[in-house]
């Protein structure tokens, strides 16, 4: 799924980004409190998923070669010359060593800006010696254990995976299961209007900016 849409990634992503913050004594920033700045425009900040001391992090599960279009992926190689150009050394940190030429690319931008860029194993590794002991514990039982099982049970799955676009219908198949969704109310207005989300909102929503 990572391969087929570049958002499956980063909602998963969303849910461990703040686990990893945390665990290591770095905070999440969002963009409308955030020290490191566009180069584009200065008076714009950039959500970074963690800022420890003078290192910004972007943590990610996996980079994919999903198309996420031309603006998102400048953007994803301009963070590590927007921290730079900010006064903070830029750290990726890339949890699935999965080889593509997206995540070289990658790798090259935080380096070429005086950064670091951790993958796999060695990704785990400086999570946890950031981490300390304790924390360390923590990241292993809670996060990359959970993750390591979920990764080696998909692996091992005697089904196959299939997706269907059928009348209004979007049927995705594990075996014999099924998950249904209905598209056919897609884009349809409704006079309710959504209750406005309050100004902080960004806050505790990682991802948001």
């Amino acid at each position: 799924m990572y391969d087929l849409d570049n958002r499956a990634a980063q909602d998963t992503g969303y849910l461990f980004e703040p686990i990893l913050a945390h665990s290591i004594g770095g905070i999440p920033v969002s963009a409308q409190k955030s020290p490191i700045k566009r180069h584009t425009d200065a008076q714009k900040g950039r959500q970074v998923d963690c800022i420890r001391g003078s290192r910004a992090y972007e943590f990610k599960l996996r980079v994919t070669r999903a198309s996420s279009g031309q603006g998102r992926w400048k953007e994803e190689r301009d963070f590590p010359a927007d921290c730079h150009r900010s006064g903070y050394e830029p750290v990726l940190v890339v949890l699935d060593p999965t080889p593509n030429p997206k995540l070289d690319e990658l790798c090259d931008e935080f380096r070429k800006y005086g950064g670091h860029a951790y993958i796999g194993d060695e990704a785990w590794k400086h999570l946890e010696s950031e981490a300390g002991t304790t924390m360390a514990v923590f990241l292993e039982k809670y996060v990359r254990g959970p993750l390591t099982a979920l990764m080696e049970f998909a692996d091992n799955i005697p089904y196959d995976l299939t997706l269907q676009y059928r009348d209004t219908n979007v049927i995705i198949s594990i075996g014999e299961e099924q998950l249904i969704i209905d598209r056919s109310q897609a884009g349809v207005q409704t006079d309710k209007e959504a209750p406005p989300l309050p100004d902080d909102v960004a806050d505790d929503l990682p991802g948001m900016s």
